[in-house]
């Protein structure tokens, strides 16, 4: 049986670019009824972002709109606000991305939506956040990685802040925008939540942000290595790289039987991760030393068969064709693509999206029907600009 449980609550989606939309991707993914509503003309700005480019949108849109019906609407105009007014009487989620004071302004903010329905759950995802001295201000997710002192821990020692190469911030918002509203649904009484990109930048990075509260001195860059636990780290062999995770003694001693160099496990000056941390400089270049002898499938093949973490670096290509990816079944086929379903199963089912990521306006009729629109209304709204009716024969 899949599982749906938002099945029979509707989300109006009122965002662009990649935070909102994967929120509202994943409540789609879980059963909601999610309608995009989209600027007639130009759409969600990602439908532009790549390449690469299929028909409708590029590599970033429908990586997060799958589930969506698209409703092409121009919320400027009285006559679309009243459309958006109209749709908020039955919905049970609101969530947008504007611009601080813009929602407020075209007259669907909060109060505006909420006054329409009191138990409808509104969310805003913004960038820093309602106040302070940046509210106003653009986000984007290169700039909160350096905003909030990613960027300052990332990269190699002696090299310079590098952006982390996936749109972590982006996508952790949309998870917790997602898991708010769900919670406020659960709640059952309608809330107001507000996210913010700044916020969630922040909250990657608690232990080092708690120790300079504390006193401490900023982290620094340590390239693949982890501050806290030694070795933790990329070494290279003979024909490539190997991430080894030795998180613990136990494992430490492990890696170093399976190295061949069983006295560094007994050698006073690493016996305890705390004294390993603090010879870093001495140990790293021993067990280089060894590793470099090996090549990558023999020295994984040991340490995984003596229990000791261990992967080689691939890259995307090598992922793709990964057999632990095709085995877990999170690759799912979608209008002759492959998109990457959410990352949980249910009773062992895994849980996809319900349709293709839509073309602009594919549903603009259909979701004006269900709204309560007459035909000559819906031909007014079109023959203004106000709605993009996509012609039948042009939709999927």
């Amino acid at each position: 049986m899949a599982f749906t449980p938002l099945a029979g609550i509707r989300v109006l989606d009122l965002t662009s670019s990649l935070a909102g939309p994967t929120a509202t991707e994943i409540l789609g993914a879980l059963g909601a009824d999610v309608i995009k509503i989209e600027h007639p003309g130009r759409g969600d700005e990602a439908r532009d972002w790549g390449p690469r480019f299929f028909e409708g949108g590029s590599v970033m849109f429908f990586s997060a709109n799958a589930g969506k019906r698209s409703l092409a609407l121009d919320l400027k105009s009285p006559q679309g606000l009243e459309v958006l007014l109209r749709l908020a009487d039955g919905a049970d989620v609101a969530v947008q991305s504007l611009r601080p004071g813009t929602a407020e302004r075209l007259g669907l903010g909060p109060e505006a939506l909420r006054a329409r329905s009191p138990r409808l759950v509104y969310a805003t995802i913004g960038a820093f956040g309602r106040s302070g001295p940046l509210a106003s201000e653009p986000g984007y997710d290169p700039l909160m990685q350096a905003a909030a002192g990613i960027m300052s821990v990332t990269g190699e020692t002696d090299g310079h802040p590098v952006r982390v190469g996936v749109s972590l911030i982006d996508i952790g918002t949309g998870v917790w925008a997602a898991l708010a509203i769900v919670a406020a649904l659960h709640e059952g009484r309608g809330r107001a939540l507000d996210l913010s990109l700044y916020e969630t930048a922040l909250s990657l990075v608690p232990y080092q942000l708690v120790d300079v509260l504390a006193g401490g001195a900023p982290a620094g860059r340590h390239g693949t290595a982890f501050p806290l636990i030694v070795p933790y780290q990329v070494f290279e062999t003979t024909d490539g790289e190997l991430m080894i995770v030795a998180a613990n003694d136990r494992l430490f001693e492990k890696t170093c039987r399976v190295l061949g160099v069983p006295e560094l496990a007994g050698d006073e000056r690493f016996a305890t991760n705390p004294l390993r941390v603090a010879n870093r400089e001495q140990l790293i270049p021993l067990l280089q030393q060894r590793i470099g002898t090996e090549t990558t499938a023999d020295l994984l093949a040991g340490l995984r068969e003596a229990g000791v973490p261990a992967s080689p670096v691939n890259d995307l290509a090598a992922v793709a064709e990964d057999e632990q990816l095709r085995a877990t079944g999170i690759v799912q086929g979608l209008a002759g693509r492959q998109l990457v379903s959410p990352p949980f199963s249910a009773d062992g089912e895994r849980v996809r999206y319900g349709s293709e990521p839509p073309l602009l306006g594919q549903h603009s009729h259909e979701i004006l029907v269900e709204a309560g629109y007459e035909e000559a209304e819906i031909d007014a709204l079109s023959e203004t600009g106000v709605v993009w009716l996509r012609p039948v024969d042009a939709a999927r």
